[in-house]
């Protein structure tokens, strides 16, 4: 059975949301799939909710409403802590219905003595286990712990919501958790859950189908971008990422939309190495940016010596935007990507690759449909699968078969590690205007300094195309790539 991580779930929800999805909608079938498996199981029983103040308390209010409706069926939740305390809108929404649902008995446990004084424990059938989600982090506290104890300690037959409480649904690490008979888990199978000696905690696990918008799960949204890793409160400079352009030479506008791209992207620092014939016009584009010059009009092997110190220094290299197509700019280019740690693979970078770049780093390479042809053995425009799912297969087996993620660019863009596909649909047909590409290049390589290659690449596609959709409302098609810069920020900080 496939299965993904709690985090990945995360995201899956989010962009639901995103895709206006309500989540209380997504509630209302976690809480509802819950009733129906219990109900399921026998015909009449006392049902006991011990809920916690998240959205997994919130699934369990939701159950009991549910479950007050059928004959033959009692339904008692206690609350672990205040109402007042309850995390989120839609789990204290849950929680108020419950006085109009026929439940007679709903407590508010302020503190373990009260768990522990409880008299219902003996009298339940089958206890829900809804106490904590997978979000939770750092040690367990009270009343949590004792709850999860007295659980443990009855001989009901008791059934988790989507985790066993305590258990950590994607490594399968657990302080103490919560012995389930039978966890529910919802959508999919998570990877927690499928280790060897997680059985002993979770039980049988099925899984709840809850209604997911299946273009939440394929197409990047901004629950992706909620999970990526970015400046912390505690970050020092570079900590963000120190990114490093290689480009320029024929052109100059390229490398710097690349590194102002990166920079509103969130990196700490950004060096552009470029030809010294071009280094003043760069420079001229922001004090921002730390520039160092080349000798000569080219990039070529000479510079190797210069670029080798800076490569090492950098988190991520972004080489391509500007370069050209010289013969002495591609050999160096070949003994460039064996240096890098990380790099970004763009525009004239792409013309003479060969696979894998070197054994030991880790490439993302950003081609459009012509260049991606180019890679495949054809001609500069030779034809494409012309349907999505061609398009998918062939970038999936490419990507896999090249150990590089690969970024075809598009209408809708297709992003694959060989592992998993995603698509992208943000963007406009006014980005066919020259730089836009460039862009890209710098929002990856900035999202890729704190992140794996596969979600930089993703969300970058993300934040780009959604920039360009800001910058399209205001200008339209007279919308420039330095537009598309400046919308960066107003798409990364979005919640």
């Amino acid at each position: 059975m496939e299965a993904i991580t709690s985090s990945r779930m995360r995201a899956v929800d989010n962009n639901c949301f995103y895709l206006g999805m309500n989540p209380l909608q997504l509630m209302e079938n976690a809480g509802a799939g819950i009733a129906r498996e219990i109900s399921s199981q026998t015909r009449a029983a006392t049902v006991l909710f011990i809920a916690g103040r998240g959205n997994n308390g919130g699934d369990a209010f939701v159950a009991a409403r549910h479950l007050s409706l059928l004959p033959g069926f009692r339904a008692r939740v206690l609350l672990l802590g205040s109402a007042s305390q309850i995390r989120t809108m839609e789990a204290r929404a849950n929680f108020d219905l419950l006085r109009y649902s026929g439940i007679d008995d709903i407590r508010e446990i302020r503190d373990s003595a009260d768990l522990r004084s409880y008299p219902g424990w003996k009298e339940a059938d089958i206890i829900v286990d809804g106490v904590l989600g997978s979000g939770m982090k750092g040690q367990l506290r009270e009343p949590e712990s004792t709850a999860i104890d007295l659980i443990n300690a009855t001989d009901t037959f008791v059934i988790s919501i989507d985790s066993p409480s305590g258990f950590d649904p994607e490594a399968g690490a657990f302080e103490k958790s919560v012995k389930a008979d039978l966890t529910l888990t919802f959508h999919k199978m998570k990877t927690g859950l499928v280790l060897p000696h997680s059985k002993d905690m979770t039980g049988e696990v099925r899984v709840v189908s809850i209604g997911v918008c299946r273009d939440a799960e394929e197409f990047v949204g901004l629950g992706d971008l909620k999970g990526l890793a970015l400046r912390s409160a505690f970050s020092h400079k570079g900590n963000a990422g120190s990114i490093l352009v290689i480009g320029g030479g024929p052109y100059s506008g390229a490398p710097a939309f690349a590194s102002l791209a990166a920079l509103r992207a969130g990196a700490d620092l950004v060096t552009v190495a470029v030809p010294e014939s071009i280094s003043h016009i760069v420079a001229a584009y922001s004090p921002d940016l730390i520039i160092k010059g080349m000798h000569g009009d080219r990039l070529c092997p000479e510079h190797i010596s210069l670029l080798r110190p800076l490569i090492d220094s950098s988190d991520v290299v972004v080489i391509g935007p500007g370069l050209g197509r010289d013969a002495a700019t591609l050999e160096a280019i070949g003994e460039i990507l064996p240096l890098c740690k990380k790099a970004v693979i763009d525009a004239d970078a792409l013309y003479d690759m060969s696979f894998p770049p070197a054994k030991s780093g880790e490439f993302i390479i950003t081609p459009h449909a012509g260049e991606f042809s180019r890679l495949l053995g054809g001609r500069n425009g030779s034809k494409l699968p012309v349907s999505l799912e061609g398009k998918k297969g062939l970038v999936h087996t490419f990507s896999k078969e090249k150990q590089v993620v690969t970024v075809l660019k598009g209408n809708i863009d297709v992003i694959s590690d060989g592992k998993e596909t995603r698509l992208n649909r943000t963007g406009n047909a006014g980005m066919t205007v020259g730089g836009t590409g460039d862009v890209l290049a710098g929002i990856v390589g900035a999202l890729f300094a704190t992140n794996n290659a596969f979600d930089a690449a993703c969300c970058s596609c993300f934040v780009n195309g959604a920039a360009g959709d800001l910058a399209f409302e205001e200008n339209g098609f007279g919308l420039l790539a330095s537009d598309v810069i400046r919308k960066i920020p107003y798409v990364m900080k979005q919640e």
